[in-house]
């Protein structure tokens, strides 16, 4: 998995563009990462009480910048000097 999966989907959450998130969701390979957008978008879409939408978006944040940062830390631990 390359960062670049986490930066389009923090991409199209900043820019409020469900339709490519749903889309990312589809067809990463990531299952982590499918199952926060799922619960996120269901959230979004059938919530009615904006804590729990907020605590779905939070918990896919959190776990895009910790996925990000292992991957990277990963990445960087294999380039050669």
């Amino acid at each position: 998995m390359t960062t670049s999966m986490y930066d389009t989907a923090l991409f199209y959450i900043h820019r409020s563009d469900w339709d490519q998130l749903l889309i990312l969701m589809v067809r990463t390979e990531d299952q982590f990462l499918s199952k926060k957008i799922e619960h996120f978008l269901h959230a979004y879409h059938f919530e009615h009480d904006y804590q729990i939408i907020e605590a779905k978006l939070y918990a896919l944040l959190r776990y895009l910048d910790h996925a990000s940062e292992k991957t990277m830390s990963h990445y960087l631990h294999e380039l050669p000097i």
